[in-house]
Parts: C-alpha cells; sequence; structure tokens
C-alpha cells in the first residue's frame, strides 16, 4: 500500500501492517490513519492471515497525532455514522474525535482475529490509541510509554483505556506528572505482556504471531470476543464515551479561553519532555 502504510507477510498466516513515516516518528495524520485500516481491513478479510502484527519503521513507535496535519476526513467515515463532520467550532472536532480517533479505535479493538504489537523507542500520546487496541503487545527493552496530553488542557488521549491498561493509581500518576513509563514499568503493570531486547524484536514477535496461528481460527475469535465481552461487562465501552466526551469538554474550554483547541503552552512541553531521551533529528 502506498503512502503511510506498509504491508508485509513474514510467514504463512501473518500479515505484519507497518507504519511508514519514521521521518515524522510516525506522527498520525488523518490520511495515515486511514490507510492504516484500509491496511487492516484488508488483513482481517483475508481468509489466508490469522494473525495480525503491527509495527512500525524507524527508532520509534509513534509520536502520536500530527496536530499540523488537521482534522480534515481524508475519506467517508468508516467506524460510526456521524453528523456535523466539517462544522465549524467543537461541534465539528467532537464529530471528527467520534470517528477517526474513538471510533477507529474501537473497530481495531474488535477486529474478528488475534492482533500483536510490537513497540520500540518512543510511543506518545496518540500512539498509545495504536497500542492498545491490540490484543497482545510486545515491547523493545528501550522502549516508553506516555500520554502527557494534560499538557493541553485535556484529560487524555481519545481512546481512554488507562484504568485498564495501567490501573487506577498509576494511571493517575502517568496522567497528573506526564512522565513516560519504562517498557519493565509497562510490564510490572500489565500493559505490555513481553520485553525483549530490541535487537529481537521482530523476530521474538513474529514467532509468537506464528505459534498463534497453529490454533484454529474460529477457536481465536470466540476466544478474543469472550474477552473483549467481559470488558464491556465491567463497562469499558460505556466509560470510553464518557471520556470522550470529557475531553471534548476540554477542548470546549480551550476554545473559550485560548481560541484553539488546545493549550498554547502544551506543545512545548510534551516536545521538551519527549527530547529528554534523545534529540529529534
Amino acid at each position: 500500500m502506498a503512502g503511510f502504510i506498509r504491508r508485509e507477510d513474514p510467514a504463512p498466516g501473518i500479515a505484519r501492517i507497518v507504519l511508514a513515516r519514521p521521518e515524522m516518528r510516525n506522527a498520525q495524520s488523518p490520511q495515515l490513519l486511514y490507510e492504516l485500516d484500509a491496511a487492516l481491513a484488508a488483513a482481517t478479510d483475508d481468509n489466508e492471515v490469522k494473525v495480525i502484527v503491527l509495527a512500525a519503521d524507524g527508532p520509534d513507535f509513534s509520536f502520536g497525532h500530527d496536530l499540523e496535519a488537521g482534522f480534515a476526513m481524508p475519506c467517508t467515515p468508516v467506524a460510526t455514522m456521524q453528523s456535523g463532520l466539517g462544522a465549524s467550532g467543537i461541534e465539528g472536532h467532537y464529530a471528527f474525535e467520534c470517528e477517526a480517533y474513538l471510533g477507529l479505535c474501537k473497530r481495531w479493538r474488535n477486529i474478528p482475529k488475534p492482533t500483536i504489537a510490537q513497540a520500540q523507542g518512543r510511543t506518545i500520546a496518540g500512539g498509545l490509541m495504536l497500542l492498545w487496541p491490540m490484543d497482545i503487545i510486545v515491547a523493545a527493552d528501550d522502549a516508553t510509554f506516555s500520554d502527557p496530553v494534560t499538557a493541553f488542557g485535556v484529560n487524555g488521549v481519545e481512546y481512554f483505556t488507562h484504568a485498564w491498561e495501567l490501573g487506577a493509581r498509576k494511571a493517575k500518576e502517568i496522567l497528573f506528572t506526564g512522565r513516560a513509563l519504562t517498557a519493565a514499568e509497562a510490564q510490572q503493570v500489565g500493559m505490555i505482556n513481553h520485553l525483549v531486547p530490541t535487537a529481537d524484536l521482530d523476530t521474538f514477535t513474529l514467532d509468537l504471531a506464528t505459534a498463534i496461528a497453529t490454533r484454529p481460527a474460529f477457536g481465536l475469535r470466540l476466544a478474543k470476543e469472550s474477552i473483549n465481552r467481559s470488558l464491556d461487562a465491567q463497562g469499558q465501552s460505556t466509560a470510553l464515551d464518557a471520556a470522550l466526551a470529557l475531553h471534548n469538554l476540554g477542548h470546549a474550554h480551550n476554545i473559550a479561553q485560548h481560541g484553539q483547541i488546545v493549550h498554547p503552552a502544551g506543545a512545548d512541553a510534551i516536545r521538551a519532555a519527549a527530547r529528554e531521551k534523545e534529540p529529534i533529528s
């Protein structure tokens, strides 16, 4: 697939979907998100594919949303039925986030095949929204994970599964401080399944995917649906909808106070924190 996403078929039954915008640290424009969705949909529709792996080119998994790319839809909605797209103010932005952020994440979370994400380097803010909908996460030992967007005057990223991924108290610490979790911390709280040397990330993830692919596809689907329905029974889907509404309350407050959807000091604070690990070339 041309553009920001590449598909590979590294082994029988395995499709690897790769974020291929390393010069921008795989920052997510609307185009990238919908190219990713199209690649995931094609792999889901491919009866030869039993497991889908999500990977990323370059030193970092993803720096999150590319705010300079804007919020125009590059295609018709695929995840939700929306009205108000393109409207001015918070009406249009809320419609965009319901579809392109929370809507796509829910859609990917419910892919009826096992999914594995592999992450290296930094995953910042919206980058978590690509990892957390996946079923299994394998991280390199240099990986870090952060959601520093309270600096923007909002509650956190739009796919707000923090309490499930991190536990309530660790989630509050990470959101309140904006600091990054190390891969070891992420494994300790159960956010990632495996922590491996960076050099082994591709091989370990492919071996895991291959082992999963030996099992009957329908059994895998039923197991996944059972776990996801258990999360929904705990209220996860309802909590996500509520958190997105609060997120957009933050945007509305910023528009009223600052004339833009995020606090004007937020971007510099987040970039400064990201540069603490290594300079951005």
